[in-house]
């Protein structure tokens, strides 16, 4: 099963922390994707710090179609209130959302997405 690896895990991945082995392992593997939101999140960085071989690898990585269904992002973030569960930013709902739609799982360090297993039925990638 595809794996989108979030930008927390690849900012840890960058930087030699603890999950880099468990990223090497999925991309060697040929089982991360990406998405435009994420990489929207990591390039503008990679280019303040002129790490272009970096982006190029990440554009050469699949990229899953990414079609927001914003009834759907409504619905999932008033079950997140309902639950109390008010800290979870709609772009993370945004790459929930895209997981469910692609069958993928979700690879993060935000616990907030173990949560929306229990709420939105996500899957969640574990080491």
């Amino acid at each position: 099963m595809q794996v989108i690896a979030d930008t927390s895990i690849w900012v840890e991945y960058f930087r030699g922390g603890n999950r880099s082995n468990d990223l090497d392992i999925l991309i060697d593997e040929n089982l991360v994707v990406t998405n435009d939101l994420i990489l929207s999140e990591l390039i503008p960085f990679l280019k303040i710090k002129k790490k272009s071989k970096v982006i190029r690898l990440l554009h050469d990585l699949t990229k899953v179609p990414l079609e927001i269904d914003w009834e759907g992002i409504v619905f999932f973030q008033t079950n997140c209130l309902r639950l109390g569960r008010n800290g979870i930013g709609i772009p993370d709902l945004i790459i929930a959302q895209n997981c469910i739609q692609n069958d993928c799982l979700i690879y993060s360090l935000d616990k907030h997405f173990t949560w929306l297993q229990d709420i939105i039925g996500i899957k969640v990638y574990q080491r």
